[in-house]
């Protein structure tokens, strides 16, 4: 046998435990930058309905559907322009007209391919709908057709 045939078998498998097959059973947990945690908290809890599973000093994890996760973590301002996550809904006009109520600010779009009405844009078969916390990070919730 030539040098290195001894570890071939062993080579395969650490690809297939440590490689891509490793994550897929995997959760993953959007983290959402703040700086105000206290504040952030009580948008997340509160407003939104998420549960509080635990926090410390510097972050705070919340419980979402389907047993997922959201973190959120104290820092500088930062800024992204796009969703950082987004909420699968069943009925997209309940959840907006109840967040509406709760004083969610929503992002609505007139021009380019987002056109929204009632807060609500269709995207191909699915249709969604854009808020901000009160760090301005970009929320999403989609409903699946």
């Amino acid at each position: 046998m030539s040098e290195g045939s001894y570890t071939r078998p062993v080579q395969i498998a650490i690809i297939h435990m440590w490689g891509t097959q490793m994550l897929v059973s995997s959760m993953i947990v959007a983290t959402i930058p703040v700086t105000d945690l206290d504040r952030a908290k009580d948008f997340y809890a509160d407003t939104l309905g998420l549960e509080v599973l635990w926090e410390n000093a510097a972050s705070v994890r919340l419980g979402c559907g389907g047993g997922t996760e959201l973190s959120i973590f104290r820092r500088a301002p930062s800024t992204a322009d796009h969703t950082l996550a987004h909420f699968e809904v069943a009925d997209i006009e309940a959840v907006v007209g109840e967040l509406e109520k709760r004083e969610v600010r929503f992002i609505d779009y007139g021009e380019g391919p987002l056109q929204t009405t009632g807060h609500i844009a269709q995207i191909g078969p699915a249709r969604g709908a854009w808020l901000r916390d009160p760090d301005d990070n970009i929320l999403g919730l989609r409903q699946a057709p």
